[in-house]
């Protein structure tokens, strides 16, 4: 395998336009497209995951799209090992591989290796803790876990609800915190890689211009329909981690538990849209926290980066 081509990274917030600037560079002929979004790995998932339509997928083909089923599971383990065969199969092809998406999480785990011998997640072990922080209120999970792991309190914050979820199940599975069996296990580091890391951020308030604009049209394209389509057909959990995207959780709430009405409607509607902007601020947050460790170019508008890697690229 050549060690010399690249491997790009193109990260963005939702709704940063990314994916158009990857499918732009791919037209070049000498790139090939890996999404790294946790949603779109769900076959049946369309509209609330913003995927490419079918036609746009047969011009700008993406890896790891459709792979699996919305009653499965896909961790960033799966994506560094299903990455990693991509990306060597593309280099040996001479192909530069690019790397387009906002799931930070597989991108981290991508760029700086998984630590080994962690247990996988447990399901049942999640909800447990889950009811107590709807019984009892998230400050009495994060306490539990400040208790057992006072290295996570201090890195945590009680709003980080999936990462206190994540180290009590450690705990209540191995009988040690996160934070020592970290420490304790050497990284897989993926060296033979030479990583390009480009991020595009934009303005808050034309990105959330963006999303609000994205949503609108995902409510009158069917997004609604879509979902109730994947209630008939598979029988959904709103613990599996395919409902816990931004916009299902929501619409299978109103769809399942509500009468319905024009104001349960806008309810769910300014729900999903707080949830996407949470969303977009936590990719800006998990950017930041990348780009203190690892080499990256910024960019805060779509017309300079277009122009940057072209000249880079080109």
């Amino acid at each position: 395998m050549s060690n010399q081509l690249p491997v790009i990274n193109l990260m963005g917030p939702t709704a940063s336009g990314k994916t158009a600037l990857a499918c732009e560079l791919y037209e070049q002929g000498k790139f090939e497209l890996i999404s790294v979004d946790s949603a779109l790995v769900y076959r049946d998932m369309d509209i609330g995951t913003a995927k490419p339509t079918k036609a746009e997928l047969e011009q700008y083909p993406h890896h790891l799209i459709d792979i699996i089923s919305p009653l499965e599971v896909y961790s960033a383990a799966n994506f560094v090992e299903d990455a990693g065969a991509l990306i060597d199969d593309m280099h040996s092809r001479g192909k530069i591989p690019i790397l387009v998406g906002g799931t930070m999480l597989y991108f981290k785990a991508l760029l700086e290796g998984l630590s080994s011998n962690l247990p996988s997640a447990d399901y049942a072990v999640r909800e447990v803790i889950e009811a107590k922080g709807g019984a009892e209120g998230w400050e009495a999970v994060y306490a539990e876990l400040c208790a057992v792991d006072p290295l996570a309190g201090q890195k945590f914050k009680v709003s980080d609800k999936q990462r206190i979820i994540r180290a009590l199940e450690v705990y209540k599975l191995t009988g040690k915190p996160i934070t020592q069996l970290q420490a304790e296990q050497p990284k897989n580091l993926p060296y033979r890689y030479t990583f390009h890391n480009y991020a595009l951020m934009p303005d808050r308030l034309e990105l959330h211009k963006r999303i609000e604009k994205r949503l609108e049209i995902m409510w009158e394209i069917g997004f609604l329909n879509e979902v109730e389509e994947l209630m008939i057909k598979y029988d959904l959990d709103g613990n599996l981690p395919s409902m816990r995207s931004v916009g299902y959780r929501q619409a299978v709430e109103f769809l399942r538990n509500s009468d319905k009405s024009i104001v349960n409607r806008k309810e769910m509607e300014d729900k999903a849209l707080f949830a996407t902007r949470q969303l977009a601020k936590r990719q800006y947050t998990w950017l930041r926290s990348l780009q203190e460790a690892h080499k990256f170019t910024t960019y805060f508008t779509i017309k300079q980066a277009q122009e940057d890697l072209r000249n880079c690229y080109g």
